[in-house]
């Protein structure tokens, strides 16, 4: 019994340190539901020019501007979107 044992605990040893050396890399893959909201690169995407909405009493100006927000785990800048909103009057 001892020996079954001793053989068992031998083979997973080995079926772990085979798993630990194999070479195999999974590449990261970043992405996002919505890719309007992130981007990942070394240059920021080019943020629209602001928009002015009617909303009938009042109008809303919308601004959009890209921001660092980290960086991936191989070094790549991850970009996300700011949304900036005011109230104006309407002319």
């Amino acid at each position: 019994m001892k020996n079954k044992a001793l053989l068992l605990g031998l083979v997973l040893l080995a079926a772990t340190l085979a798993g630990c050396f194999t070479t195999t890399t999974i590449n990261p893959n970043y992405s996002s539901a919505n890719p309007e909201l992130m981007f990942i690169g070394k240059e920021a995407p080019e943020a629209k020019p602001a928009e002015k909405l009617n909303l009938g009493s009042y109008c809303l100006s919308v601004s959009e501007k890209w921001k660092v927000d980290g960086k991936t785990p191989d070094g790549q800048t991850i970009w996300s979107k700011d949304s900036l909103r005011n109230a104006v009057p309407c002319r």
